[in-house]
């Protein structure tokens, strides 16, 4: 008996459980207590990832992270540091771009521990305007405008469609122009036609990614349209409704030049989310560009944006830099009507060239420094829209002018 007593006193129960806590992690005692720390530190750490990260102003939305509610989750595992992001502009290419500039402002934080970064995207739908309805499928309508012709409108929404694309969005491009079709030319799909299986839709043609539908693919090509402007309308609604669009992220409409009964007619029966407007420098330009600017505002129709097409010409002999339609215009109208200024676009033979060949700037050189400014006008343009939707309908001021 007193030998099992003696026993018992060198083995407490108390001494099983210190061996216990003893085992070792990565060479030291592993407690409850340190455990505990190690919990409090990772949470600390994330807290001060998420508000990094939150800070950060997205360049094309010119909104924090956090205010977009675009960071899903910050992670800090034994591998590093986990990001996922869900942006609501399409970010194909520019998801790494985005990346690769969260990592550096997270280097100070994160140490020496591997960063990744996901950055997936969802683009939002803008909400209809009172009595207008939603066409199925279509997420955003965006009109690209201008008060007059021969600025580069068309050239402006070809590539603007092909780069929303090239983003990784599901894009449809509907040349609005009836008088004067010309994107189954640039979009080099000239002998090329819609199909219709039922007899009442029509399947539209395919380029580059991006579905297209226009009169000119239903029209001989020197046929003119001597259509009054109801005629017009009617057409261009049809054109819109018949088609099967599937599911897109944006709908760009080549509108056509002027501010008369049609562009002010299918600005108020398509529920347009917003519109760009194309002008070149000079000020006769600018003073019919003025003109459609007031029409969308009219119509609460928020302008996303002005372009600036053929900004500055450079000499492709010497390299000699120069405003031939002036300096400036695009900025000041910019400022004038508190609107962004998406591009400044320049007088490039190359650009002509290469929609009169089918193959838009966008796709025959989508890395040169004209296929970069086509990008960053579609990423801010998409930029501008997100902001919108987010800010809800009194983002944008809205002028009325009443009959007298």
């Amino acid at each position: 008996m007193a030998a099992r007593v003696a026993k018992a006193r060198l083995c407490p129960k108390p001494l099983i459980r210190r061996a216990l806590s003893a085992f070792r992690y990565n060479g030291r005692p592993f407690c409850r207590r340190r455990t505990a720390a190690r919990v409090s530190m990772s949470t600390e750490r994330e807290a001060l990832l998420r508000q990094s990260i939150g800070g950060y102003i997205e360049p094309y939305i010119g909104l924090s992270l956090e205010e977009l509610g675009a960071v899903r989750s910050v992670r800090v595992t034994e591998k590093g540091v986990d990001v996922s992001l869900e942006l609501p502009i399409p970010a194909s290419h520019y998801g790494a771009e985005l990346a690769a500039a969260l990592k550096a402002r997270l280097s100070g934080v994160a140490g020496d521990s591997d960063i990744r970064v996901d950055v997936a995207w969802n683009v939002a739908a803008r909400e209809v305007r009172s009595g207008l309805k939603p066409i199925q499928g279509i997420r955003n309508i965006i009109a690209v405008a201008s008060g007059k012709g021969g600025v580069g409108k068309s050239t402006t929404a070809a590539n603007l469609a092909l780069a929303l694309a090239r983003e990784g969005a599901a894009v449809g491009l509907l040349d609005a122009d009836i008088y004067g079709p010309s994107q189954p030319t640039m979009m080099g799909l000239k002998n090329e036609r819609p199909a219709s299986p039922d007899q009442r839709t029509m399947i539209p043609p395919v380029a580059y990614g991006v579905k297209v539908m226009s009169i000119g693919f239903l029209i001989d090509e020197e046929q003119p349209m001597v259509w009054r402007g109801p005629m017009v309308t009617q057409a261009l609604v049809q054109l819109l409704e018949t088609t099967r669009w599937g599911d897109l992220d944006y709908l760009i409409v080549d509108m056509p030049p002027g501010t008369g009964d049609t562009q002010l007619t299918l600005s108020q029966r398509v529920p347009v989310s917003g519109a760009v407007i194309v002008s070149t420098p000079q000020d006769i330009a600018l003073l019919d560009a003025r003109k459609g600017l007031r029409m969308f505002q009219k119509v609460e129709v928020p302008v996303l944006g002005i372009v600036e097409n053929m900004s500055t010409h450079v000499c492709s002999k010497c390299g000699h830099e120069e405003h031939v339609f002036g300096a400036g215009g695009g900025r000041r109208m910019a400022e004038q009507y508190g609107v962004p200024l998406l591009a400044e676009l320049p007088l490039d033979i190359r650009i002509r060239e290469q929609t009169d060949s089918g193959k838009p700037t966008v796709v025959a050189e989508p890395d040169s420094q004209l296929g970069r400014a086509y990008l960053e006008l579609a990423r801010r343009a998409a930029g501008a829209l997100a902001r919108a939707i987010i800010a809800g309908p009194a983002a944008f001021p809205t002028i009325r002018i009443e009959d007298t």
